[in-house]
């Protein structure tokens, strides 16, 4: 539960902009449009989403928001500041012809995965909007755990995983546009839906 007394105003909006930018890297990634010389571009502009997240993830801990806090703390650490260093190790290891056994991080996935499908619930008490966001991602890490573990068929699922973190980063956009314009304007210019639990 949120406090309503802040000492800052939130950091929110950047953090679902900063998991927009790691989405939309990814959602290339999977459908095919990033190439090998694009993988340490990638790993650069998830450092500075990791900068954003790690941020938003400490403010909103301050403020006793400890669903927020803790997913965007999760969120740097992993989708963000480990992502980065393996997808450069992913260019290093191509880029000298060895094989990134990456079964290594369907292991690891699945316990992002767990944690975030364990606190999605939570999320229903949040606006319908950040709930499908959060199940979109949930949704692309459990396929993404399969398709490092060697499970899934990559030509039919990574197309999927693509589309499910592009839709998740645009969610991620709108509801960031959405609490700025609301709060400077005192008044709703874009629309948020209500939560699926009161």
């Amino acid at each position: 539960m949120a406090h309503t007394q802040h000492t800052f105003a939130t950091p929110g909006p950047a953090g679902l902009a900063a998991l927009a930018v790691a989405c939309f890297g990814f959602g290339a990634v999977f459908l095919g449009k990033v190439g090998l010389g694009g993988l340490p571009l990638l790993a650069a502009w998830l450092v500075g989403g990791g900068v954003v997240q790690y941020t938003t993830g400490v403010m909103e801990l301050k403020d006793h928001n400890i669903v927020g806090g803790n997913v965007f703390l999760f969120f740097a650490a992993f989708f963000m500041f480990a992502a980065a260093l393996s997808v450069f190790a992913k260019f290093m290891l191509l880029t000298f012809n060895l094989k990134p056994l990456s079964y290594v991080e369907g292991w690891c996935w699945m316990a992002g995965a767990g944690y975030l499908t364990l606190v999605t619930p939570s999320y229903f008490k949040s606006n319908k909007a950040i709930a499908i966001l959060v199940i979109l991602v949930d949704v692309a890490l459990w396929v993404i755990v399969t398709l490092d573990l060697g499970i899934a068929d990559p030509a039919v699922w990574k197309p999927i995983v693509g589309y499910l973190l592009i839709i998740a980063g645009w969610i991620g956009i709108y509801l960031a546009g959405a609490v700025v314009c609301n709060t400077v304007f005192g008044k709703t210019i874009y629309p948020v839906p209500s939560p699926f639990i009161k």
